[in-house]
């Protein structure tokens, strides 16, 4: 693991939560006051579902909503108002909460019937966004990530293709195990962004941490491992059942 992770341990899956909120709050604050906007890329799953209900109940009245960009980190091949949707359970813990103007709100075209397609059109909307030239990388405020028990963060799951992708912003990453694409960052744009930060709660993710921090599996096993932000901060946000298996040094 890169010497520039920050490893923040904290007690409770609640803690964990509360540390997080107070980190999107400072990184907003921090962007909006030195360069206008703030770009956030967003995570799935019930860790972040927390977070964001945490942030609607109790930030609406701090954050600089008008000048804040919603993105999402991946999302599953289906329509925004299916369960398994990123997007929908966005909308409902946070989106529909806060008062976020509608065009800040970027979300994946996943009801596409063609999976690579949604993928394309996405990185279209990445692009106009940042305004990139050929060849550049977005450079998100920050992304918010999660960790599976197998060690796959976002949609890149371990040995799939999407880990090997150099030039593409997002991808339609098949995931064998799932008998599904995925749409996903690549980890490019991941490593590109001024703040990257995993949430990871729960003693089901210990020993997949436990190989992140300390474990020689290559990354393409693990491949919340390929994590490293070239100029940017990386902070690890994790509570005390998924840290259980780290020793006291790490």
């Amino acid at each position: 693991m890169s010497a520039t992770a920050e490893l923040r341990r904290l007690t409770t899956p609640q803690d964990l939560f509360q540390a997080a909120a107070e980190e999107v709050i400072r990184a907003a604050t921090d962007a909006v006051a030195q360069r206008g906007r703030f770009s956030i890329a967003l995570s799935g799953g019930s860790t972040p579902k927390n977070l964001y209900t945490l942030i609607a109940a109790n930030a609406s009245a701090s954050l600089p909503w008008d000048q804040m960009f919603f993105f999402w980190g991946d999302e599953r091949h289906v329509s925004p108002d299916d369960p398994e949707s990123n997007y929908r359970m966005t909308k409902e813990s946070l989106l529909s909460k806060a008062p976020i103007p509608a065009a800040n709100i970027f979300r994946v075209p996943a009801e596409n019937p063609d999976v690579s397609a949604a993928a394309e059109a996405y990185e279209q909307t990445i692009r106009k966004f940042f305004a990139l030239k050929p060849g550049e990388f977005p450079r998100f405020d920050l992304i918010l990530l999660g960790m599976g028990p197998d060690g796959h963060t976002a949609s890149l799951f371990p040995e799939t293709e999407g880990l090997r992708e150099k030039s593409r912003l997002v991808v339609a990453n098949w995931v064998e195990k799932l008998k599904t694409s995925r749409i996903t960052f690549t980890l490019p744009v991941i490593n590109a962004a001024r703040c990257v930060a995993f949430l990871v709660s729960g003693i089901d993710k210990a020993p997949a941490l436990h190989e992140v921090f300390e474990g020689n599996a290559p990354g393409e096993k693990y491949p919340s491992k390929m994590v490293r932000p070239s100029d940017g901060k990386l902070i690890w946000f994790v509570d005390r059942a998924a840290a259980s298996e780290l020793s006291t040094a790490a």
